[in-house]
């Protein structure tokens, strides 16, 4: 059950109710690709850095270690001994950033694996089938991610085959939650609206999808290529069709900034690989913009990573001894980028719920987008 509790402008404070524990919205996923968030975390730090969903994806675990072999031992919670929520993505991404590999049919999309090469085929049906293997929280439909500079007549065709997709995903669901074996029988629904930069595309689907009463929506194919001006026009014009009453999911972003100006726009699920990537190269995020710690100036530096901050890292170690590690490709170095990174968007989250319960989103994101551009003291 989702509850909107307050809202400011479009900008949404929710609660979402899963078999798997609440979500308080607006919130971060942290992203987790094959059952584990790059960098060494376990599960006993997603706890400690305060994280509420952990993300997984269908294709990757499919190809490795095989969603039946996890169904097998008891669902991806057990496997990965995680209590709290997890979202599965459907695969369709790696159908757009798979390009070279795939050929995309009404029944589906057939394309080889990255790993080894060998064929495989994956379309709505089976994509649901995985992910209700794994018994996920929230599963997502298998979508089609145009590029956003495909041209319209592509796109339109598209989305309209993503309209079909989202049906045969939702009826397969609805078999597979009936079932007596299914691991998660309570497992949610999230369609994607899709349509590139065209507005009016975007709207027409959003409206189609939203008549489908749908357990949540997700806006995807953004932060693929458009503009930040692009994806916020889009976010505006798009998000008022998609039911108030469900979350509202934008799919890969972003940067700390284009999470504050999505929740001012309506959404609140986010989930994006930079704050891990980013780290594993030792780039590191701050209410003061982002440092480079490979940067020779941090050398002597004795400071934590971020005054005041209470992640893992910061609490112990200072930025002259975690750059040591980084450039002596000490993976500790690189743990710890990860923490904090993963820290400081959890954080982030949880300080815009509450200027959002205090009636201060407003306030609150001119502060911290000020503080962000302003650099480091």
């Amino acid at each position: 059950m989702y509850q909107v509790i307050k809202t400011e402008g479009r900008a949404k404070r929710a609660r979402l109710e899963t078999v798997h524990g609440t979500i308080e919205t607006p919130v971060f996923m942290n992203v987790g690709t094959v059952g584990a968030i790059k960098g060494a975390v376990s599960t006993d730090d997603l706890h400690e850095i305060g994280t509420q969903v952990q993300l997984s994806n269908t294709y990757h675990l499919h190809v490795r270690p095989g969603d039946t072999l996890i169904r097998e031992l008891g669902g991806l919670h057990k496997f990965m001994v995680w209590d709290r929520p997890i979202l599965t993505d459907s695969g369709g991404f790696q159908v757009f950033s798979l390009a070279g590999l795939r050929k995309i049919k009404e029944e589906g999309v057939y394309f080889q694996s990255h790993i080894d090469g060998h064929k495989i085929f994956m379309g709505p049906e089976e994509s649901i089938q995985i992910q209700s293997n794994l018994g996920s929280t929230i599963a997502m439909a298998f979508d089609e991610c145009p590029s956003s500079r495909a041209e319209r007549k592509y796109v339109e065709a598209s989305v309209d085959r993503t309209t079909r997709w989202l049906a045969r995903c939702q009826t397969k669901m609805q078999q597979l939650n009936q079932m007596e074996d299914t691991i998660n029988p309570k497992q949610l629904l999230f369609g994607i609206n899709q349509g590139a930069v065209f507005s009016d595309i975007r709207i027409e689907h959003a409206k189609r999808i939203a008549e489908m009463n749908l357990d949540g929506y997700a806006v995807g194919g953004l932060a693929v290529g458009e503009t930040h001006e692009e994806m916020y026009h889009i976010l505006e014009e798009t998000v008022p069709y998609l039911p108030q009453d469900k979350p509202t999911y934008l799919m890969g972003v972003g940067t700390p900034a284009n999470i504050l100006e999505a929740v001012e726009r309506g959404v609140d699920f986010f989930d994006c690989v930079y704050p891990s990537r980013n780290g594993r190269h030792g780039h590191v995020y701050t209410g003061h913009g982002k440092l480079n710690l490979f940067n020779q100036k941090y050398q002597k530096d004795m400071r934590p990573i971020e005054q005041g901050c209470q992640c893992p890292a910061c609490r112990t170690y200072s930025r002259a001894y975690i750059r040591h590690l980084l450039k002596a490709k000490e993976m500790l170095g690189m743990r710890l980028c990860v923490l904090h990174n993963l820290y400081f968007y959890n954080h982030m989250m949880e300080e815009i719920r509450n200027a959002l319960d205090a009636g201060d989103f407003a306030g609150y994101k001119k502060r911290k987008l000020a503080e962000m551009e302003a650099g480091e003291e």
